[in-house]
């Protein structure tokens, strides 16, 4: 069934209660620029060589009415893959096997302190998935169920569009998808915070899941460590090429905060 985007957003703003807003809220202040960049390195050698790079930049602009922020983040990986050849024999060779990276965006328009309405875009290319690249665009509505110094909850909801090319095929495909995303973040010490981000896209050709967990810990007010767990799941992939739904990466990340 294909999704309706306007049909959907329709409902969405006919269930948002009708709230007044507070009495400071839009009281105009300076905007607040917050930067920070995440990178990871793993290599060994001896009987086995592997090599993992990951790195992540997040940008953050937010006044009294508007939020925008914008991520980019990258991963590469090399390690020793046997390969059987056309003649039965097996021989060990370097390769890459993994190359990601992924560009990300959104602007939130405030209602009042709960409430507000979003548009999304991010684009992304993986050598090693079902489609090389791909699009999407969405718009919703946003609920912040905390949102304070120490809790952090958010709810997005909205339709929107993809279109992504197969890696097999070379064959472009669109479709509608309905975007949602719960974002949480929780401080459990003056200097360790727990976040957890649970992105889905759900579209005819396929649903795409990301859940990211990770506790952060800070050594300073610039400098943190952070151990992270991402899953990434896909409903379509190329079982014949062995191609598997879910994707687990482990990563432990020196975090460093622009100021």
């Amino acid at each position: 069934m294909r999704l309706r985007p306007l049909a959907v957003l329709a409902l969405i703003a006919l269930s948002c209660p009708a709230v007044a807003q507070d009495p400071d809220f839009g009281e105009s202040r300076e905007p607040v620029w917050n930067a920070t960049g995440e990178l990871g390195f793993a290599m060994t050698r001896g009987n086995r060589r592997s090599e993992n790079l990951n790195t992540r930049l997040h940008l953050v602009q937010e006044d009294a009415r508007s939020k925008h922020q914008l991520t980019v983040s990258a991963l590469r990986a090399k390690a020793d893959v046997t390969v059987v050849g056309d003649d039965g024999t097996s021989q060990t060779v370097y390769q890459t096997s993994a190359n990601r990276y992924q560009i990300g965006g959104s602007t939130s328009i405030k209602v009042d302190a709960t409430h507000n309405w979003f548009g999304a875009a991010r684009y992304e290319r993986d050598d090693y998935a079902v489609n090389d690249y791909q699009g999407t665009f969405s718009f919703g509505y946003g609920h912040h169920f905390f949102n304070d110094d120490d809790t952090f909850l958010l709810l997005e909801v909205g339709p929107g569009y993809r279109r992504a090319r197969e890696a097999q095929t070379q064959e472009v495909n669109s479709d509608y998808i309905v975007r949602s995303l719960l974002d949480f973040g929780r401080n459990l010490t003056p200097n360790t915070r727990l976040s957890n981000t649970l992105l889905v896209e759900a579209g005819d050709d396929n649903t795409f899941a990301q859940n990211d967990l990770g506790l952060t810990v800070a050594m300073s007010d610039a400098l943190a460590l952070k151990a992270g767990l991402q899953f990434r799941h896909n409903t379509e992939v190329d079982t014949a090429a062995g191609r598997k739904n879910t994707d687990t990466l482990s990563t432990v990340n020196l975090v460093y905060t622009f100021r």
